[in-house]
């Protein structure tokens, strides 16, 4: 009797078939330095048949173990340890294709509100359609990733949580984020791909293509979008609808006064008025005493002198009429640019990238240009960031960062000092903005006054880019290509509290982590620029105008930032010497060492490889409940290590723990200088800060005065569920003026 069928693990039975077990074996042998013959592949294979002969049927598995067992018998043990490896990687495809399926059902069939999978990013909508098609899309790319692409070693490290592989299902796509120099975009106009757009002349336009600039590189990137110049931009717009606002005063003017023929044709009039004066002595101010202004008055007053002559007009233009005219371009020019920044605002918190599934994740760095029309365009996007969308919500979008600087608007007497003011004020009521410290001695090294591509911006949550071994050492054109997440406290609790052994899997972890963002690379170098027709086609990405269409990107690749960061300190410091550092000086020293000894290695790669290998404190929210449940399923509940639901965010003192605001900014401070790709620190504020502004820039200034590089106050912001309203919720709405005692369903999620 010999057998006839076997039974898959599916259930479905198949006819028997010899060739599969002998292309098992020679699969396995094929992989060994121990080969085997021909003639002991087919005796082993005939071997499994007999000891099977006397079944109609066996499961796969049966079949399985029975050559498993007869490759060893035959004496080939490193071709039984193939066999067994390649048994347990199907197994480990088939549990992730098995994860896949459900993660397919869920993201199909369950609960919005129940299912994490569809919640774990705030800015897509997986109720929608193109939110869950993008979501399917994440999941199967993520699981080719996993089973077809990764080599083993660094699918184990992600899969083990001793690191994280941030953003996986785009590793053979695309890269993180870019900072956005919209001057060098604007200027002659700019493709988005689908038609070519001139380039602006006016504050409403200037504010429009900022959202589809961010909106198009989106497009083109997995990470988040900034513009580290906004200020300067808009006040190029400003200053193009000051002067346009200029003729059209002008024209009106004129033609009410003194009508006929000659000015009646706006058209005809702009050309001649626009002939006449000197553009360039016509510029906005908001002062009254600001020699500007007494000079665009004047270069008025001679144009229309000009106009009125060569018009027959037997009269000088008189000196209230040219005063009149630059007054009213000038409030024209302030209701224009209070639109503009209201639109924008608007707009980036309601339009969409990736197919309509995203609102794009953007951000917006100013507070430094002390023109007028920068000045204008930084009070009017503060002001429209406080009004808050339609029902008074806080807009998310955009991540909104001031940048402060002694001698420009950090001090009283300071040409932005007001705006600074402004900025509190506004951060006090609606979490934005945060604050950026340009005066920090990591930052200030690269500063030159008026040069805003010297400033250090951020992006979003930390990112940071500013050295460059490669190039300019600027912030805008260039952005972070990736970054891995490294477990703290696995490392400590594998190393059970021996430091010496802590320190040899740190370096190993670290090593793994380098060498995978090498190993993605190595896929992303080889696309083209027309994989990329906006971030590469349209020269927003450094040195990428150089390039043709058909090149690849690998040479440009040079200038972004490969970033290694941590997450869990403080609980990797507790099982390492019991406490962490915000409770022990001890600890402090211990968890400095451990963020420099990550940066003195990255700084080495540095070097040795001519790549700008940074240091992160990962904004790594998601991946801090991850690695926590993971932390707490294989070493159990450990009290300050595993017994909470998330670790602390890579450097920051817990939450949980009592401590003064100065104290907790006086311990993470020194994190921010080691920490070149990226850091935040946060500082929480009781009741409503808006009522104490004193209090709220005293907080401010203590984080600017340690060199804090980025930071943000947080405090209560509340949602009325019923109207949507955010903000300070007392007893009844400001929008709807619902009544919590008429209810008693006032939802108030604080947002950290």
């Amino acid at each position: 009797m010999n057998l006839k069928t076997v039974t898959k693990r599916s259930g479905l039975t198949v006819d028997y078939d010899r060739q599969k077990i002998y292309n098992a074996i020679a699969a396995a042998s094929n992989d060994s330095p121990e080969q085997m013959k021909e003639e002991e592949i087919q005796a082993v294979t005939l071997q499994v048949e007999r000891n099977l002969s006397e079944r109609d049927n066996a499961t796969v598995e049966e079949i399985q173990d029975v050559v498993e067992h007869e490759i060893m018998r035959h004496g080939f043990f490193d071709i039984a340890k193939k066999y067994i490896r390649y048994r347990q990687r199907h197994e480990e495809r088939r549990t992730a294709q098995k994860h896949l399926m459900e993660c397919y059902r869920d993201i199909f069939f369950a609960d919005a509100v129940d299912s994490d999978l569809k919640r774990d990013n705030a800015n897509i909508n997986t109720d929608a359609s193109m939110g869950i098609m993008l979501k399917l899309g994440a999941e199967g790319a993520k699981h080719f990733v996993d089973n077809y692409v990764l080599p083993e070693a660094y699918a184990a490290a992600d899969q083990h949580n001793y690191i994280h592989i941030h953003d996986k299902d785009f590793s053979l796509i695309t890269f993180n984020c870019c900072q956005i120099d919209l001057l060098k975009l604007f200027h002659g106009g700019f493709s988005t791909g689908h038609g070519f757009l001139r380039e602006p002349n006016s504050i409403r336009a200037y504010a429009s293509l900022a959202c589809i600039a961010i909106q198009s590189n989106q497009n083109d990137m997995f990470g988040g979008q900034s513009i580290n110049c906004f200020d300067y931009a808009m006040a190029e717009g400003v200053r193009k609808s000051f002067r346009k606002a200029v003729v059209d005063e002008a024209f009106k003017a004129m033609f009410y006064r003194f009508g006929g023929e000659e000015l009646s044709d706006r058209k005809a009039f702009r050309k001649k008025f626009e002939q006449a004066i000197s553009m360039e002595d016509c510029n906005f101010t908001e002062k009254d005493d600001d020699p500007i202004r007494k000079k665009g008055i004047e270069a008025i007053r001679m144009a229309l002198d000009d106009l009125l002559k060569s018009c027959g007009k037997p009269v000088s233009a008189d000196r209230e009429d040219a005063r009149s005219i630059y007054l009213l371009a000038c409030q024209d020019v302030e209701e224009e640019t209070h639109q503009a920044m209201e639109a924008l605002i608007h707009n980036f918190n309601t339009l969409h990238s990736r197919a309509g599934a995203q609102v794009p994740f953007s951000s917006i760095n100013y507070g430094m240009d002390t023109s007028p029309e920068g000045r204008l365009a930084t009070k009017e996007v503060l002001n429209a960031i406080m009004a808050g969308l339609g029902n008074g919500e806080t807009p998310i979008f955009p991540i909104s960062v001031f940048q402060l600087k002694a001698g420009v608007n950090y001090n009283p007497g300071d040409p932005n000092y007001d705006l600074f003011l402004r900025a509190c004020e506004v951060s006090a009521k609606r979490l934005f903005p945060n604050f950026v410290n340009l005066d920090a001695p990591y930052n200030l090294q690269y500063y030159k006054p008026g040069d805003y591509n010297s400033y250090v911006a951020t992006m979003g949550c930390r990112t940071r880019v500013m050295s460059n071994v490669n190039g300019p050492e600027e912030s805008g054109s260039r952005g972070n290509f990736s970054f891995v997440t490294i477990n703290l406290p696995k490392l400590a609790l594998e190393a059970k509290g021996n430091l010496e052994e802590f320190w040899q899997i740190f370096d190993r972890y670290i090593k793994l982590s380098h060498d995978y963002l090498l190993f993605r690379l190595q896929t992303i170098a080889e696309k083209h620029v027309y994989n990329y027709p906006f971030l590469m086609g349209q020269g927003v990405w450094m040195d990428s105008d150089k390039l043709k269409a058909t090149d690849k990107i690998r040479g440009v690749l040079k200038h972004a930032s490969f970033s290694i960061g941590f997450c869990g300190l403080a609980e990797c410091l507790v099982a390492l010497v019991g406490k962490h550092h915000g409770e022990s000086r001890e600890a402090q020293d211990l968890g400095l060492r451990i963020v420099g000894h990550l940066r003195e290695v990255l700084d080495g790669y540095t070097k040795e490889e001519h790549m700008n290998w940074t240091c992160f404190g990962t904004p790594a929210e998601s991946t801090a409940g991850q690695f926590q449940r993971a932390n707490r399923k294989v070493y159990g509940m450990i009290p300050g290590v595993t017994d909470r639901d998330y670790m602390t965010n890579s450097s920051h003192v817990p939450v949980y723990y009592p401590i003064k605001a100065i104290d907790k900014i006086r311990i993470e401070a020194p994190y921010h200088a080691l920490c070149n790709a990226g850091h935040i620190a946060y500082v929480e504020m009781d009741g409503d800060p808006s009522q104490n502004i004193q209090a709220f820039e005293t907080i401010v200034r203590a984080m600017h005065d340690h060199d804090m590089g980025y930071f943000s106050i947080n405090h209560p912001v509340d949602r009325d569920p019923v109207c949507g309203y955010t903000g300070i919720i007392a007893n009844e709405c400001p929008h709807c003026h619902r009544k919590e005692i008429e209810s008693g369903t006032f939802v108030v999620p604080r947002m950290k």
